[in-house]
């Protein structure tokens, strides 16, 4: 297909002109808009997100572009949540209490820890942060090309665990598996940071622009 025209949800939350260079390094078209229309006009949307989930939630909500965030996921085209973006397709989060999320796949966002995760959590640092392997489950073409044991970047305390473990594209470990990626359709959602993951993180996004 030709370059994608890809719209990048400004709620003032996440790392928009990084995630715009990472994408423009690849030859793509991009814009970081909060306008509704520049949003249902694009041929992609991303999602991205930083800090924590109910803040997160609650500004996108205020700014009046959850609405349009849903009806980009419902449309069709490609749609990708990064970091707490991920976060935000789910249905709920335990973050500083319970937060709700897009539900656009059913399931919880968990913390890393004993609670969640057993005894073998205990004493492990959260958050999560540095290089780690990437594990692909699922045939997707947003890892499309990956060389085995890919490592990309993450800075997170807290996990995704989809109801459906179909959801699932990729894992990493930390202490126990969890879900590090998911595609459902035309949406998907990486908890890594793909702008921080260098050639790896720019041939996923080269990827998800291409579908």
């Amino acid at each position: 297909m030709g370059k994608a025209q890809i719209a990048i949800i400004d709620y003032g939350v996440g790392n928009l002109r990084s995630v715009q260079k990472a994408f423009e390094a690849s030859g793509h078209t991009v814009c970081v808009t909060s306008d509704p229309e520049m949003i249902r006009a694009a041929s992609h949307v991303v999602l991205p997100g930083v800090g924590a989930f109910g803040a997160a939630a609650d500004t996108l909500r205020s700014v009046g572009l959850e609405e349009v965030a849903l009806d980009a996921a419902h449309s069709g085209k490609p749609f990708l949540g990064i970091c707490v973006g991920m976060q935000l397709l789910f249905t709920e989060s335990e973050e500083m209490g319970t937060h709700k999320g897009l539900n656009l796949i059913p399931g919880r966002v968990l913390k890393f820890g004993e609670e969640n995760m057993g005894d073998a959590a205990r004493g492990m640092k959260v958050p999560q942060i540095g290089w780690n392997i990437l594990k692909p489950i699922q045939e997707t073409p947003l890892f499309a090309q990956l060389p085995e044991s890919a490592t990309v970047y993450f800075v997170h305390s807290y996990y995704c665990a989809p109801d459906d473990p179909s959801a699932t594209a990729a894992t990493t470990d930390y202490i126990a598996p969890y879900a590090s990626a998911v595609a459902v359709g035309n949406i998907y959602g990486v908890q890594f940071h793909p702008e921080k993951s260098s050639s790896i993180g720019l041939r996923i996004l080269d990827n998800f622009a291409r579908m």
